[in-house]
């Protein structure tokens, strides 16, 4: 079209934004590419969205093309090119979102990470959702994502965890900064019975047996917490086999070599500042013991000689620090910072009657991921903490999650999924079949305008998951099920009858809505799979 007017094609950008206008007046689907590109043409731009209108008016599928303010230009597709989209779902079943735009990215993706001293808190519990969804999203943009705990079994905080122990198992009250808590002393009496005779052992392997054996007890309660939530990891990788194996000494010796290092006031000072971080980090100190990062240090390089592209920290609210610090240290290795990212997760508080719940049954002092999933339900609990960004606080209401009602969210997008299984039940009962050749299928009959919402509304979804692994924002997929699917499903439902009453026949119209209803099943159950929830068939 624009060679045919004597204009410079090239000037089109490499892609063209076509977006769903928020006002459905506007059309289905609305472009600014003439005001991209007009001033670039020397061409009104409104002059020159009226030309793309008269092309694209004229081509197959497209019902209208109308030019909107100073160059806007808004469609409207023809009824069966639009029911295209419900064919594509049906084709693609579980596929459909997948993409490959992360092809061939390997990703590390370490999230969780408590350390071994108790059950998994709230906070622990948001990144075991959120990053099981994410794992989930980049893997389906074709990303090779490896699900990595680091297991934190060396410093200080493990210290404390075995004198709690002992000191437990001698029926004391914990230490001043040790943990309390009534699963100490089950963990306690879990090692006498494994070890008869640890207290009658010298302080140095008494310690240490109530370290081996209390630390791996909590670690695999921890690990089975987390499995029952639905989330698995593919490396539990300990902190401890880093200083065991040499490696957090050579990462050292590298640095020093590359003059990354210097020594002041009697400790070796990592040149952070240099590379975008606050200040510089001590990373031996002046006793001669590693300070923490000296093992985030080896991590971080074994990470990248195991050959993973990218590295993904997920972090509590407290961990701010590490962003520059961690792409300090890449830099430091002459890498490129970007193979790190760091996303920082913020509070989770929960609320029952309108009051916050502060305390746990079993930990003493925190809210734990069992008395979550206790509460509401794994699905329910995941769900609630995925569907907001991790940017911000969430407030999870207790008696709402169990609530049977639209006003719970995940109630609303399961009920979705179950009613249309109701839909596709009741057609097999009544002899209609829904598994039919989708070349006889007369999409062009789907002209109301809740069935052309819901089309678009299921056109929507592969931009979506690829946004969502694009911005690692898995909480795009939620609302997407929640404010557009399952909402556009509920009014589509509300509006158009789908099967037959009494002695009426089946229609061409009644299978085509059919597999509108069958295409709107299969993407709430794909969505859902990212998540990691459950899509039921049957509330």
């Amino acid at each position: 079209m624009l060679a045919s007017r004597g204009l410079d094609a090239t000037a089109l950008p490499e892609t063209v934004t076509v977006e769903r206008p928020r006002n459905p007046e506007h059309g289905d689907y609305a472009t600014n590419l003439a005001l991209q590109i007009g001033k670039k043409l020397g061409v009104n731009p409104r002059e020159l969205a009226g030309w793309l209108a008269e092309a694209l008016g004229a081509r197959q599928g497209i019902a209208s093309a109308e030019v909107a303010g100073p160059g806007f230009l808004n469609l409207r597709l023809a009824a069966d090119a639009q029911g295209q989209i419900v064919r594509e779902v049906r084709v693609a079943g579980a596929d459909y979102g997948r993409g490959d735009r992360h092809a061939g990215l390997k990703v590390n993706l370490e999230f969780v990470s408590a350390n071994p001293t108790g059950p998994i808190h709230l906070g622990g519990t948001r990144w075991a959702a959120v990053g099981d969804a994410l794992g989930r999203v980049l893997a389906a943009q074709g990303a090779e994502v490896t699900r990595e705990y680091y297991f934190n079994d060396a410093g200080a905080q493990i210290d404390r965890f075995v004198r709690s122990l002992v000191a437990a198992a001698q029926g004391e009250p914990a230490p001043e900064d040790g943990y309390g808590g009534a699963y100490i002393a089950d963990i306690a009496a879990d090692v006498l019975r494994a070890e008869p005779g640890a207290l009658d052992l010298p302080e140095a392997e008494r310690n240490e047996t109530f370290r081996r054996v209390g630390v791996g007890l909590m670690f695999e309660q921890i690990k089975k917490s987390l499995h029952d939530f639905g989330t698995d990891f593919d490396v539990y990788f300990h902190e401890d086999s880093l200083h065991r194996s040499g490696a957090v000494e050579r990462s050292v010796e590298e640095l020093k070599k590359h003059g990354h290092l210097y020594e002041a006031d009697g400790a070796w000072w990592l040149r952070s500042s240099e590379f975008g971080d606050d200040k510089d980090r001590v990373v031996i100190k002046s006793d001669g013991a590693p300070a923490y990062i000296a093992g985030d240090i080896a991590y971080l390089r074994d990470k990248r000689e195991r050959g993973f592209d990218l590295c993904i920290y997920m972090l509590g609210a407290d961990h701010h620090g590490y962003v520059a610090r961690l792409k300090a240290v890449a830099a430091a290795f002459d890498d490129d910072p970007d193979v790190v990212e760091v996303l920082i997760g913020q509070m989770v508080n929960l609320v029952k009657d309108g009051r916050p719940v502060r305390m746990s049954k079993r930990a003493g002092t925190v809210v734990t991921l069992e008395d979550l999933v206790e509460a509401v339900g794994v699905d329910a609990a995941r769900y609630s903490l995925i569907r907001s960004s991790v940017d911000s606080s969430v407030d999870i209401d207790l008696d709402l999650l169990v609530k049977r009602s639209n006003d719970n969210p995940v109630f609303y997008v399961q009920y979705a999924h179950a009613r249309i299984s109701s839909v596709l039940r009741a057609a097999k009962d009544l002899d209609i079949p829904v598994d039919v050749d989708l070349d006889g299928v007369d999409f062009g009959l789907l002209t109301h305008e809740r069935e052309g919402v819901l089309i678009r509304t299921l056109g929507d979804f592969p931009k979506v998951v690829a946004s969502a692994a694009e911005l690692r924002e898995p909480h795009r997929i939620a609302r997407y099920l929640e404010e557009d699917l399952a909402t556009a499903y509920h009014k589509f439902y509300d509006s158009c009858r789908v099967l037959p009453q009494g002695d009426e026949p089946a229609t061409p119209l009644t299978t085509a809505r059919l597999q509108l209803c069958a295409a709107s099943r299969q993407v709430l159950a794909n969505g859902l799979g990212l998540l990691g929830v459950s899509a039921p068939e049957r509330m």
